[in-house]
């Protein structure tokens, strides 16, 4: 099944437990089609419901909003590489083109807006 994110990521679902100074999130969904999710509102706005506890989850949605507050607030330091780069498109996505949805996920996992501030900065695209 296609997710979201892996929302935020592909990006930052499960953790593999190797050994804790190793902890990584899993790679399980390093392999989503984030263009097919993102261009699809069919597919994504069910992720960003279950995100938002506004709706069921998937598995790998349920292990995504696990891990959203924290990878958020240690800049997604136990990303792989794929969910780092796939966590600033699902973010650039939502900030550009789902402002609503971006302004909810914003105060239930950042509500003093701490951390999405810098991803706003760095990722809004300049509307001319």
């Amino acid at each position: 099944m296609n997710s979201f994110i892996v929302l935020c990521i592909a990006s930052l679902a499960v953790m593999a437990y190797a050994r804790p100074e190793e902890a990584k999130y899993t790679d399980r969904y390093d392999n989503v089609d984030l263009d097919e999710v993102l261009s699809n509102r069919r597919l994504l706005v069910p992720y960003v419901k279950c995100i938002l506890d506004q709706g069921k989850c998937a598995p790998d949605g349920k292990e995504l909003k696990e891990h959203i507050r924290e990878a958020l607030e240690n800049e997604c330091g136990k990303c792989t590489e794929t969910q780092r780069k796939g966590t600033r498109r699902v973010i650039a996505h939502l900030i550009n083109n789902e402002a609503d949805y971006w302004n909810e996920l914003t105060v239930k996992y950042d509500p003093q807006r701490k951390f999405t501030a810098k991803y706003e900065k760095e990722l809004k695209e300049i509307k001319q």
